[in-house]
């Protein structure tokens, strides 16, 4: 048996009692929950430019995990499944797995996860 921490916990018990096949294993990354700071500043220490004042827009905030339903007549129409990236305007960017959709507004996004400073990703691994 080959030598992973999915197989380790696995075999706490009696080893013979595990059979081969596939493990699915949650990988988690740590994202972050934001900056405090909201200037952004050049290399000399001048002001650059100025990040939003509140974090949360229309009940979204950027890291969330959202469902977004666009209508059809719409560019980017389909169901969309992210990371969200709020703006102010309330036209949003989410980041699925094919890539990024830009301009997808707020009421057609279902909040699904909320951000906590991590994000998320389901694996597998085969072990025999």
């Amino acid at each position: 048996m080959e030598k992973t921490h999915a197989l380790d916990a696995l075999c706490v018990g009696d080893p013979a009692l595990v059979k081969a096949g596939r493990l699915t294993t949650l990988s988690i990354r740590a994202s972050g929950r934001g900056r405090y700071c909201r200037t952004l500043f050049t290399r000399e220490g001048f002001p650059r430019g100025y990040l939003m004042r509140q974090k949360l827009v229309r009940g979204f905030k950027t890291g969330d995990r959202v469902r977004a339903r666009v209508p059809t007549p719409l560019k980017t129409a389909g169901t969309h499944v992210g990371r969200v990236r709020v703006r102010k305007t309330g036209s949003f960017d989410i980041e699925t797995a094919d890539g990024l959709v830009e301009g997808i507004h707020a009421r057609h996004c279902q909040l699904l996860q909320r951000a906590d400073g991590y994000s998320y990703a389901i694996g597998s691994c085969e072990h025999g």
